[in-house]
């Protein structure tokens, strides 16, 4: 979703309730979360204190155990260790799939605003324009000048030698440049770059007022040891914090700090510019959020084919500086481990790249050229996913892509069955197929596949009539007034559904399937069989609320982001059958057709709408179109993201044995046209 800033602000203020059923522990169906500040409510086994204030419409937070409080850029600060409002509101962003407009043109240009921005019940103000960048050389120097005068580094288990190595500083009282009235406390400086560097509150047992500004950057967030990426001669450990760098540093190993799991774009966007000289071992914090980030860097290293390993030197610890205190020898062994793959970590992973599901491009040029690059190299050689309808493929360049693609009709004109025969042919490719079906069981769907097979078999065998529906499929007491031959024909056409059905896994359930339990699945898929799967969601408006408080449209609007978040994060395409506003049944189709259609027709990169022939027209009689045997059905292309909207494809359904047929091309529908079905 792009947005201008401003309105990229007001939408994440609304996203606070979705952000804290991310990030707090406890059930989503009660008004009462566990803090995950102060984590009150944990050992008592039951919701905390933690709540989300209704009477502000779900825009603050408060912790009645901690006392902190706030809107959603308050909680993303407390959990990232960050008062910054830019590096905040970037972060929301790239949770949330939100651009901000320009945002690639002005990267450079963001980095010399600051933001004013008050809390929940304030508006924000525009950006205002800083002084060019602080040079804070002498400072550091100073601050290492003082650095003896605390023990706090050989507490973290860091040497003289390290401590002397990147200037580390000590600071008695300190105060953020940019606050210079807030008290003071005794910091440890680490130097980042002359314009930046990260101060840690060194006191035992803050309070939760105080922790959540224990962590600050100054200048924003950078790279700690960037130049080990060219540098270096051993492999480079990926690590989150600067402490977890110099901790891998002081047991012999290479290492680069992100400064903030926020970071990742920076990493990728460095290495894309000028190539790391060795291995990088991704060895993030073993919590969720270090899982998530590592997540991204895999994307991001396989778009730009950089060999990496994901690696866990910490055994049970949270990270390296911890596991430093507990056993600086344990912690040395494994990071020497990682030496002696050296030579053959790269040949080992490349390989594995080449043999990845090769029907997904390469990530936008947006985030790096490279990527970019490599992905015309690769798309040479790798063909999209055929629907097996040669009209529908003409105009979808080839077959489907990566991205979203949203299909919608009137009742009765065969979506799903429409959708299921694409994924039928799918899946006779050996390509596999994950349906969510929120509507119909998954007999359902299997029985309509078969019927449609049995009116294959009996056309080649020259006796329509033999043909089964789904009801005759599936009603066992049918079956001692059927011939030898119906008998057959249901036999070989069920045969025939075995010879992919491996291909086709059906999720069913009514109102209890929604975003997050979609993308669980697709992440289980992928991890079970190692493959990208199509994804199909029948339908729409029928998915679980992410918010029960919010609308109907709010909550389609949230579903369809993250439905396209997920056909980006997981490169694959996503086929989502959506509704028709009734007021739209007797027109000619249009984006505004779809239900709740904001987001629908923003967000898709695709879409699509059904209509009988004729639709709109003077002499149009929709009953009379319904009640054919076989229903001429126009397919219209209303949005396709990069390539021809307005083409139109005819179709020829019959409905009674779940079949589509194109017209120009139909065998089997002109055959048995005229005929009494």
């Amino acid at each position: 979703m792009i947005m201008s800033k401003q309105d990229a602000i007001e939408e994440l203020r609304y996203c606070l309730r979705d952000y804290v059923e991310r990030t707090t522990k406890g059930s989503p169906r009660y008004p009462y979360y566990i803090c995950p500040l102060c984590g009150s409510g944990e050992k008592e086994n039951k919701t905390g204190a933690f709540t989300i204030n209704k009477k502000d419409r779900d825009l603050s937070w408060k912790c009645f155990s901690c006392g902190s409080g706030g809107d959603i850029f308050d909680l993303y600060g407390h959990l990232n260790h960050t008062a910054d409002f830019i590096e905040k509101l970037k972060g929301l962003c790239n949770e949330f799939n939100i651009t901000i407009e320009n945002e690639n043109q002005n990267q450079d240009k963001n980095e010399q605003y600051t933001h004013t921005y008050t809390h929940t019940h304030s508006e924000p103000q525009e950006p205002k324009k800083e002084e060019p960048k602080t040079d804070y050389t002498a400072f550091l120097l100073e601050a290492h000048k003082h650095i003896k005068e605390t023990d706090y580094p050989q507490k973290r288990g860091l040497s003289e030698e390290i401590i002397n190595r990147f200037k580390l500083g000590y600071v008695p009282e300190w105060r953020h440049p940019e606050a210079p009235n807030t008290p003071p406390s005794p910091r440890l400086i680490i130097p980042i770059s002359k314009y930046k560097y990260f101060a840690r509150d060194i006191r035992d047992n803050l309070p939760p007022d105080k922790d959540k500004y224990s962590k600050q950057k100054v200048g924003g967030v950078s790279l700690f040891n960037s130049k080990a990426l060219t540098q270096d001669k051993k492999p480079i450990f990926i690590v989150e914090g600067e402490i977890d760098a110099l901790s891998i540093l002081e047991v012999g190993g290479a290492a680069v700090a992100l400064g903030s799991t926020t970071n990742t774009r920076g990493l990728i966007e460095r290495c894309s510019k000028e190539r790391p000289a060795q291995l990088l071992i991704l060895a993030l914090d073993n919590d969720k959020p270090g899982q998530d980030a590592t997540e991204k860097l895999i994307e991001g290293f396989k778009g730009l084919n950089i060999p990496y390993k994901v690696y866990n030197p910490y055994g049970a610890h949270k990270d390296a500086n911890e596991a430093l205190q507990a056993d600086r020898e344990a912690l040395k062994r494994e990071v020497g481990k990682m030496e002696t793959v050296k030579e053959n970590a790269g040949k080992t992973e490349q390989p594995e790249r080449q043999n990845e599901e090769r029907g997904y491009k390469a990530r936008s040029a947006a985030f790096f050229l490279e990527a970019f690059k490599n992905g015309i190299k690769e798309s040479a050689n790798t063909p999209c996913i055929p629907t097996g309808f040669k009209q529908f493929d003409k105009i979808l360049e080839g077959g489907l892509y990566e991205g979203l693609y949203n299909i919608g009709a009137a009742t009765t004109l065969g979506k799903t069955t429409f959708i299921c025969q694409i994924a039928d042919h799918i899946a006779e490719s050996g390509q596999d197929v994950l349906i969510f079906s929120l509507e119909m069981a998954r007999n359902e769907l299997i029985s309509r596949s078969v019927s449609r097979h049995t009116l294959k078999i009996a056309f080649i065998r020259k006796d329509y009539r033999k043909a089964k529906t789904a009801r005759g499929i599936t009603a066992g007491a049918r079956y001692k007034d059927y011939t030898d031959e119906e008998k057959r024909i249901i036999a070989d056409a069920i045969e025939a559904y075995s010879e992919y059905a491996g291909h086709i896994y059906i999720v069913e359930g009514i109102g209890d399937i929604g975003v997050n339990e979609i993308k669980g699945t697709v992440s289980e898929h992928i991890k079970q069989t190692g493959k990208k799967p199509v994804v199909i969601v029948d339908y729409l408006q029928i998915l679980a609320p992410y918010n029960e408080r919010a609308s109907d449209k709010q909550n389609i609007d949230k579903a369809v982001i993250e439905l396209k978040r997920l056909s980006r994060d997981y490169k694959l395409p996503l086929l989502c059958i959506s509704s028709f506003n009734r007021a739209a049944y007797e027109k000619d189709a249009s984006t505004d057709a779809f239900k709740e259609s904001g987001s629908i027709e923003y967000s898709s990169d695709v879409l699509i709408a059904l209509q009988l022939k004729g639709v709109g027209t003077n002499d149009y009689n929709s009953l009379r179109g319904l009640r054919k045997d076989i229903r001429q059905i126009e397919l219209v292309v209303l949005k396709n993201r990069g390539g021809q909207v307005g083409d139109r494809i005819n179709f020829s359904y019959i409905p009674k044995y779940n079949f589509f047929e194109e017209t120009e091309t139909g065998t089997i529908t002109e055959a048995l046209s005229g005929l009494d079905l």
